[in-house]
């Protein structure tokens, strides 16, 4: 359902979607990718834009799987909030080599096809946009080009395994991280959670957010929980 409005009942609220209303008393927005567009329909300035970020894997093919016996992480840039590419043994078998960080030109842009004029023209309008480009144009031009490229995406694997080779690995799946620009350019690189009245708004979760979910969502709950006593 896509939420459309919000509107008061007495000490409730009343949340407009697709789907019908919502009645409610309180709300936290995880919107993830539409985080900031659901902040503002709830009347709450985010004072940033979620631009989105399309990381593309690829897999290890089975006979090649024992070279990569543990996870494997590079030592991250502190100028980005991007790990860069590295290598994941998932828990129910098989080895992911990835991510990149490619501009997705739709919120929700999990292919390269994916293109939403309505995404692309809030991106292009915002001013943190073009701030963001003026300063890291490199390494968006460096990032598209390893989308294209095979051997370019090997090439950034080879740092921290320098024996693998384009043939050992084929395109896996995508992922889309919402991340969180300021009007200054800035990529925010750490947690963004704004508060209203009877509202909690996470606006950014970076990075490790899964493997801290549990104490996220802790953190979010005791916010809730101040907020109705």
């Amino acid at each position: 359902s896509r939420f459309l409005r919000l509107n008061k009942d007495h000490q409730n609220f009343v949340l407009e979607t697709t789907s019908g209303e919502v009645h409610c008393k309180f709300i936290v927005n995880c919107g993830g990718l539409y985080s900031d567009r659901i902040a503002k329909l709830c009347g709450v300035k985010p004072n940033l834009q979620i631009i989105p970020f399309r990381g593309e894997y690829y897999e290890i093919k089975p006979d090649k799987e024992h070279i990569v016996k543990n996870l494997i992480y590079p030592v991250p840039d502190p100028k980005f909030p991007f790990l860069g590419v590295h290598f994941t043994r998932m828990i129910h078998g098989g080895i992911e080599a990835g991510p990149n960080a490619v501009l997705a030109f739709k919120r929700e842009g999990y292919t390269k096809r994916d293109i939403s004029i309505q995404d692309l023209s809030q991106m292009f309008l915002y001013s943190g946009f073009w701030k963001m480009a003026s300063k890291h144009y490199k390494m968006g031009v460096d990032e598209f080009t390893r989308s294209f490229s095979k051997k370019r995406f090997v090439k950034a694997l080879q740092k921290l395994i320098p024996e693998i080779r384009e043939e050992d690995i084929h395109p896996g799946g995508a992922g889309v991280r919402a991340q969180a620009l300021e009007p200054n350019g800035k990529l925010v690189d750490d947690f963004r959670i704004v508060e209203g009245e009877k509202m909690v708004h996470v606006l950014n979760a970076p990075s490790p957010a899964a493997t801290a979910s549990i104490s996220i969502g802790r953190t979010i709950a005791e916010l809730v929980r101040k907020r109705m006593s």
